[in-house]
């Protein structure tokens, strides 16, 4: 029993020793774990447990577990069983509420401690353990954390570089400055070429700018401003600037490229080399082989290229040689044309002072002649006959030359200005009986008198010829009095303040009248019969009312008295007959009279140079002469002389001076007297070379050895504006081809200026007609005006083939000796061409007209219809087409007669009541009283081919009444 107690016993304590051993186990567990929270708290780092409260924990659980092992010393009792046995200290214990919590610590033993020491190392190490693998984990956190913030920020980094590109993209697209990859690389490839330019001497270096070594630039010439090159200059710096600019832009967005393209490339590679890693070794060796591999290819590329760069370098800097090689010799040229240009410049800087410095002489010197003009020195009066046609001017002449010059001129008209020479003696031969009873002294030393046409179409020549004149004989026909051209001539005399002398010719015309050849005109009138001598006072008188109304005081010259003579605007009246020559004596002695009383200061001689170009003639023997009229100064045989042409001035040498004989004019042919020397006044010919072009009406000058050719050259062509402007022609005309340039002029001034409508002139020439003159003025044909595919030949030949090539090609050539005849042969050839034009046109044009029908005067009323109308406005003619615009343009017909009082008419005016038949072929059966009726009025159908027909060809033939006519239908007929 005992042994069975104490078996049970032992197994109780075993039993004990393991419940006691789990409730350290629990309470260390217990005391390991943490309190639960009462609510969800942020989470917080894990703190070490605290040393003290760890080692007051092991040290309860150790004296628990010693104490129910019995081990450990006197505890006190807990409840009210401390005093009593062991078999009751377990329920007292139990039932007193834990003794050893509340009671002080009982001694611990060594085993204990030894066990507590243990478990708290445990604790410790297992402590230190968590807190370096939460370390861990947190340093793991971080990195892992750092790694993907700078993922991002790469990320972040690529887009905003990749959003920055494609806002620049988008940019330099908006200013047209995007450029692809290929266009980089031929900028790149521009750049590179630049740069070995350079290196090769071809293109200004930095070192070579600062060092003011640049190339010298190719002189540029035009005709820029400084201003506009220097604004040049900066337009072109701020373009290569903004292209700099823009190349640089675009290789730092390369270079970004490249190196986010790097960067990616790089990562890959570490990717790649991190992943490879674990890889074979021969895996490895194969990858390295590959990129050596491609590292000698690039440097194989590298050598090509370095290969094809000094080549492109050679072939530059071959260029470059060349280039300066050419450079320098336009460089050279260049000098050369700048030291010509600045050569030239200082010549006609020279020229111009030389220039000036000869006027200056040359005025001097003019002041000097003129200073020491004399009274003693008289050179020959300049007379000009003047009148209207065939009063006898020349006719005239040749009485007191014993000439017959008229009958020379085709018609009896002269055609040209002639110039005769009367020498002192003739003079006095000439009025030896008149001076008889005047004891008059000839001091002049002759005269000279211009025989001028008396044509209208000579005002030119007249007014040359007037212009040149000293005093003027203004012939009138007694029998006629004061005509047009006499009226014309009165009125330039008047303008140039010249003094003249009336003849009053054709006195013999006079009834009864006695002929006493060559007497003077008192002796001649004594010998007539009263009735005759009141038939010519009777014309004088109404000679002298005529000028009178021109406002010109005039008197019969011996009637005159001494305050008449000094008195500058009486006239005096002289009788003449160009037949037989009474009054001849009494007109040179006047003309003297006048000269010497009245003019003898313009009169004096001065050695100043005074000449004018009268005509330009080509003489058979003799070839291109001048005729030139003297007034003051010399001209002599050998001397320079400068002439106007239309090229310009032309200087030539005097190879000949030719005068016809005394008393004769200068285009008669004769035998002309040769001179070495010409002494002013007088009319003389002039032959030299290149005189074809020499303009009439100019001056002559003589360059003299201390004269400035230059400066004649400019005074010589100073009188050519005026008659440019003569001779300017046309586009659209008939030639003009004359014998001399007078009648050239003369006939352009006609045809522009005197005929209605004037007469266009397209090519002029002088001289014979050949066949390149045809055929010059047939492109009018080509041009669409053959009525201008004419040529007016005045006084000069036609060559045969000239006549052939003409018939052939359509060109007629209207020939006359008359200028008259010449202007009618025209003025008939227009008016045929006129008028056929005129009925070619009459089937289109159509003349506008509104009628009314006189309901009263039916006579049929239908085809055809015959009704009486009246002509409300307008002009109704036969052929016009009639229709109501009231009724939808209804057409009436065409008229086909007209008959007014019984007979026929072809037109009708406004006003006008008439017998009209209308004939309409295409609606016969239109019936008046049935489609129409009186109350509606016929208008002309007109239409836009009938208003431009009326305007082409019968425009004279419309008033303006009539053209507003036109106006007012074309609306009635909606025309354009």
């Amino acid at each position: 029993m005992g042994k069975k107690k104490s078996n049970q016993k032992k197994k109780q304590t075993v039993v004990d020793d393991d419940d006691d051993w789990d409730a350290i186990l629990a309470a260390e567990t217990a005391n390991d774990a943490p309190a639960p929270a009462p609510a969800p708290a942020p989470v917080k780092e894990p703190e070490p447990p605290k040393t003290g409260e760890t080692e007051d924990g092991a040290v309860d659980a150790a004296a628990a577990f010693l104490a129910a092992q019995g081990l450990g010393g006197n505890e006190p009792s807990g409840g009210g069983g401390g005093g009593k046995k062991k078999k009751k200290k377990k329920k007292a214990g139990g039932g007193g509420g834990g003794a050893s919590e509340s009671g002080g610590g009982g001694k611990v033993s060594a085993r204990g401690k030894l066990v507590a020491e243990r478990l708290r190392k445990q604790r410790e190490e297992e402590e230190r353990i968590r807190a370096a693998e939460e370390a861990e984990r947190q340093r793991i956190a971080e990195i892992e954390a750092a790694e993907e913030a700078e993922r991002k920020r790469i990320e972040e980094e690529k887009e905003r570089k990749k959003q920055k590109q494609r806002e620049k993209i988008e940019q330099q697209k908006k200013d047209g400055t995007y450029m692809t990859k290929a266009q980089k690389a031929k900028a790149k490839l521009a750049a590179q070429r630049l740069e070995a330019m350079k290196a090769a001497g071809m293109l200004p270096t930095e070192a070579m700018e600062k060092n003011g070594q640049t190339q010298k630039s190719r002189p540029v010439y035009g005709r820029k401003s400084k201003k506009e090159r220097e604004e040049e200059l900066r337009k072109k710096a701020e373009e290569e600037a903004r292209k700099k600019a823009e190349e640089e832009a675009a290789k730092a967005a390369e270079e970004e490229d490249s190196i986010a393209d790097n960067w990616e490339d790089d990562v890959a590679d570490n990717w790649d080399d991190s992943s490879e890693e674990g890889g074979s070794g021969d895996d490895r060796f194969a990858a390295l082989d590959a990129k050596l591999e491609a590292v000698a290819l690039e440097n194989e590329e590298v050598d090509l290229i370095e290969i094809e760069k000094k080549k492109e370098q050679e072939r530059l800097r071959q260029l470059g040689i060349e280039r300066e090689r050419r450079e320098l010799a336009e460089a050279e040229r260049n000098a050369k044309l700048t030291a010509e240009m600045e050569e030239t410049r200082l010549r006609e800087l020279q020229a111009a002072k030389l220039k000036e410095e000869g006027k200056k002489r040359r005025e001097a010197q003019e002041k000097v002649n003129l200073a020491a003009r004399s009274r003693d020195n008289l050179r020959c009066p300049i007379v000009v006959i003047m009148g209207h046609v065939d009063t006898g001017k020349t006719k005239l002449l040749d009485k007191i030359r014993h000439t017959n010059v008229q009958e020379g001129e085709a018609g009896g008209i002269t055609q040209q200005i002639g110039a005769t020479y009367f020498e002192k003696k003739t003079l006095e031969h000439q009025t030896s009986k008149l001076n008889e009873t005047e004891n008059f002294t000839f001091e002049v030393p002759g005269m000279l008198v211009i025989d001028t046409p008396g044509h209208e179409s000579f005002t030119n020549l007249r007014s040359r010829g007037s212009s040149l004149c000293d005093v003027a004989i203004l012939v009138v026909d007694l029998m006629h009095g004061l005509e047009q051209q006499t009226i014309e001539s009165l009125t330039m005399l008047k303008n140039r303040g010249t003094p003249f002398v009336v003849a009053l010719n054709k006195i013999d015309r006079c009834y009864a009248w006695k002929t006493c050849p060559d007497t003077p005109i008192r002796d001649a009138l004594k010998v007539q019969e009263e009735g005759t001598v009141g038939e010519f006072r009777s014309r004088a008188a109404n000679a002298k009312l005529q000028l009178q109304e021109q406002g010109i005081n005039s008197n019969i010259y011996w009637e005159m008295g001494d305050e008449d003579w000094t008195n500058s605007d009486f006239v005096p009246l002289v009788p003449t007959s160009a037949i037989s020559g009474e009054g001849v004596q009494d007109i040179l002695m006047l003309l003297c009279q006048i000269a010497q009383r009245k003019l003898w200061k313009q009169l004096m001689w001065c050695a100043n140079l005074q000449a004018t170009v009268l005509e330009v003639k080509a003489i058979d023997g003799l070839g291109m002469t001048v005729d030139v009229l003297v007034v003051n100064g010399y001209l002599r045989e050998g001397d320079r002389v400068a002439l106007c042409t239309l090229d310009g001035p032309v200087i030539t040498e005097i190879r000949g001076l030719l005068t016809p004989p005394p008393s004769r004019e200068m285009r008669i042919k004769s035998e002309y007297i040769h001179h070495k020397e010409i002494k002013g006044a007088l009319g003389v010919k002039l032959i030299g070379n290149n005189l074809e072009k020499v303009m009439a009406g100019t001056s002559v000058m003589v360059v003299g050895p201390e004269d400035e050719e230059e400066d004649i050259k400019a005074e010589v062509m100073s009188d050519l504006t005026n008659l440019q402007d003569k001779l300017s022609v046309d586009k659209k005309g008939v030639m003009v081809q004359a014998s001399t340039l007078g009648a050239l002029e003369a006939l352009l001034q006609f045809l522009r200026e005197e005929t209605q409508p004037p007469i266009p002139v397209s090519a002029i020439g002088i001289g014979t007609i050949h066949k390149r003159d045809v055929t010059k003025i047939s492109i009018m044909n080509e041009k669409g005006c053959p009525e201008f595919a004419t040529i007016l030949a005045f006084d000069v030949d036609i060559n045969r083939e000239a006549t052939e090539h003409a018939s052939e090609v359509g060109v007629r050539i209207f020939t006359a000796e008359i200028i008259y005849h010449l202007f009618d042969q025209f003025t008939r050839f227009m008016e045929d061409l006129t008028e056929r034009r005129r009925e070619e046109a009459a089937a289109v044009a159509v003349f506008p007209s509104i009628v009314k029908i006189l309901p009263q005067h039916i006579f049929n009323a239908k085809d055809p219809i015959i009704v009486g109308m009246e002509v409300v406005e307008g002009i109704l003619k036969v052929g016009t087409p009639l229709c109501i615009p009231a009724k939808d343009y209804l057409h009436i017909g065409k008229v086909i007669s007209i008959e007014s009082n019984g007979k026929e008419q072809n037109t009708a005016r406004k006003g006008a009541s008439i017998a009209v038949k209308i004939v309409n072929e295409s609606n016969p059966t239109i019936t008046y009283g049935r489609q129409f009726d009186a109350t509606h009025s016929l208008y002309s159908t007109l239409s836009r081919a009938s208003i431009d027909a009326l305007k082409l060809n019968f425009k004279d033939k419309l008033e303006n009444e009539d053209w507003r006519l036109v106006v007012k239908m074309k609306k009635v007929f909606g025309i354009l």
